[in-house]
């Protein structure tokens, strides 16, 4: 039997901004993450960009989580995905370029910075377009929400991990015909070892990942930020509709709990505890 182990792994600090590879910091360290029970992928949407008109509470370090529709979405303004968006983590600082020019150097710690922040990301959405769907179409001010490794803003209130393996997204460039970017579909965990579309079959099962155990919720229901370039912000592949064509579907990838903590690194192995 073919092990399933751990391809890469990726974190969102920001919710709806650029993904972070985890990536080996040198010898003896590995690229690993930690899972905590109740809050998932330490540092995974740790922070979202508020419109103000939604802000009420009075820290806005503090601010708990809420629906989606209350924060700036890649999926409702694609041209998010144009900006380079790099935290460091160490120093809470917040790098944002695009095309290689950096545009944003702020700190998530200070008033300041954070006020900064927010300033920034407002301007840009009054330079670029909501989708026809968006959940907020209205430019509006932003303010940033959220302390690294404290809050989450994940999509669903259970809060969650994600995993996908590298056959689907196989199959996937193979139908598309051209390569399509794991990044497109914001996971955490990107698996070898599985048969393309087999993560489907894990929904309800229990699995040793690392050392931490995860528990398969559901099928991950798919927007139109898939179709979305994460380099350039423009919609050049309609993957949503070549699902619903092969596959009379529009999910990828599978959800999961974290039942008991643990760490993750690149090369793990996941086997299955539960029939």
């Amino acid at each position: 039997m073919t092990k399933i182990c751990v391809k890469e792994l990726f974190i969102h600090p920001f919710k709806g901004l650029s993904a972070q590879k985890c990536v080996s910091e040198g010898p003896p360290k590995e690229a690993r993450v930690e899972l905590q029970v109740g809050h998932g992928i330490r540092g995974d949407r740790s922070f979202a960009l508020m419109f103000q008109e939604d802000a009420q509470h009075p820290d806005s370090t503090k601010v708990p989580w809420m629906k989606k529709q209350h924060f700036a979405m890649q999926n409702d303004w694609a041209g998010l995905a144009a900006l380079d968006c790099y935290y460091e983590a160490a120093s809470g600082t917040l790098t944002v370029k695009r095309k290689g020019v950096e545009l944003l150097v702020a700190d998530t710690n200070s008033p300041t910075g954070r006020d900064r922040i927010g300033a920034f990301f407002t301007g840009y959405l009054a330079g670029i377009y909501p989708t026809q769907t968006a959940r907020h179409p209205n430019r509006a001010p932003l303010q940033l929400v959220g302390e690294y490794g404290k809050t989450r803003y994940p999509d669903r209130e259970a809060v969650h991990i994600s995993l996908i393996s590298q056959a689907t997204l196989d199959n996937l460039s193979e139908l598309a015909g051209l390569q399509v970017d794991v990044r497109r579909f914001r996971p955490n965990i990107v698996l070898d070892g599985v048969p393309a579309w087999g993560e489907f079959d894990w929904v309800g099962k229990e699995m040793q990942l690392g050392t931490a155990r995860i528990a398969i919720t559901a099928r991950i229901n798919r927007c139109l930020n898939i179709d979305v370039n994460p380099e350039t912000g423009e919609r050049d592949i309609s993957l949503l509709t070549l699902l619903k064509k092969h596959f009379q579907h529009t999910q990828t990838g599978v959800l999961a709990q974290v039942i008991t903590s643990g760490t993750v690194a690149i090369g793990d192995i996941m086997t299955q505890l539960s029939d």
